[in-house]
């Protein structure tokens, strides 16, 4: 038999071979730069702001290409990835992000300047990361300890964006399924969906519920008469179906939570936005009612589902690589 102190030392031992042989996921820090790039953080956050004062969209759109991200092989920045070389099919031109998700400009820029003040260090998941952050605390909304030391993916999923991001036509059962198949409860999902409190949104993606909803020849019921109006005004039958209009028609740059007010009084813009609450039975409606009720409760829910979000498969360690250029693998 082995002694006490023998069988501990097996242990330890056992553990360290398997620590080597099967690295632990996901154990991001928000110190991870501390040392290599303390100044990391400053950089995003002024380039996000200087960007702000000429695009009052891009905190939105910034926000939503990190979700975009992490839902298709895990927050890695394969969204980012062009076409070309070993990517043969780019995420960019999945359905629910072609000519929709925007801010790859700004991510190129940001990158540049990291890269001039640290070189080969911050990931490019880690820098959509800290741009949904600060998009969202400079609009107004809370603020919260980004957890860093993602790697940046090696490939790209356009099958699996076209499966696994939510869209804005889906049930809510659909959508919670996909949240669920990354981790995320509902809570979750009502508090990342008040991300819908800032940005725009084409009439494509809600144009159904406007004149011959679901096949019935008539608007959606749940529509707020006065809002269908306007709705239908700025997104006639047969229009431009780019045609952007406020997701939170109060505070279309604010990051509050009127998405969750406007919600009770059915104005809500997309059919997913809307069914939060009107879905009878769901629990959904009792987080809305609280979130709507309750800013505080708000901002401290999608803060944590931020985090929880963005640890969503992360590659660390060896895994993956430190791009040098968002764009595009090392070396291709």
């Amino acid at each position: 038999m082995l002694s006490t102190t023998n069988y501990y030392s097996l242990l330890a031992t056992i553990f360290l071979v398997l620590t080597f042989l099967f690295p632990s996921r996901g154990q991001l820090s928000a110190t991870f730069y501390s040392s290599t790039c303390p100044n990391v953080s400053s950089i995003v956050s002024n380039a996000v702001q200087q960007a702000l004062q000429s695009d009052s969209r891009i905190g939105a759109s910034l926000t939503r290409l990190h979700f975009h991200d992490c839902f298709v092989n895990g927050c890695d920045a394969s969204i980012l990835l062009d076409q070309g070389g070993n990517i043969t099919q780019s995420e960019k031109n999945a359905a629910p992000n072609f000519n929709s998700v925007r801010g790859f400009d700004l991510v190129d820029s940001i990158k540049s300047s990291i890269e001039s003040s640290c070189p080969g260090i911050v990931s490019c998941a880690d820098i959509l990361a800290l741009a949904a952050e600060s998009s969202v605390s400079l609009s107004g909304g809370p603020s919260w300890n980004v957890l860093l030391g993602r790697r940046d993916g090696l490939t790209a999923n356009q099958a699996g964006a076209n499966s696994s991001i939510p869209s804005p036509f889906e049930s809510l059962s659909n959508v919670t399924s996909k949240f669920s198949a990354v981790g995320l409860d509902t809570t979750d999902l009502v508090a990342l969906s008040g991300a819908h409190t800032f940005g725009r949104a084409q009439c494509q993606f809600f144009s159904q519920r406007l004149f011959n909803f679901s096949g019935t020849g008539s608007p959606d019921p749940t529509l707020n008469s006065t809002y269908l109006a306007t709705l239908q005004q700025n997104c006639p039958q047969n229009g431009n179906g780019s045609t952007l209009n406020n997701l939170d028609p109060s505070t279309p740059d604010s990051f509050d939570n009127n998405y969750f007010t406007n919600l009770l009084i059915n104005q809500g813009l997309l059919q997913t936005d809307q069914e939060l609450f009107s879905t009878n039975g769901s629990s959904t409606v009792s987080i809305v009612n609280n979130f709507a009720n309750n800013q505080t409760a708000f901002f401290q829910a999608f803060a944590q589902s931020m985090i929880n979000m963005g640890n969503i498969s992360p590659l660390t360690g060896s895994q993956g690589e430190i791009r040098t250029d968002c764009k595009k693998l090392n070396g291709s």
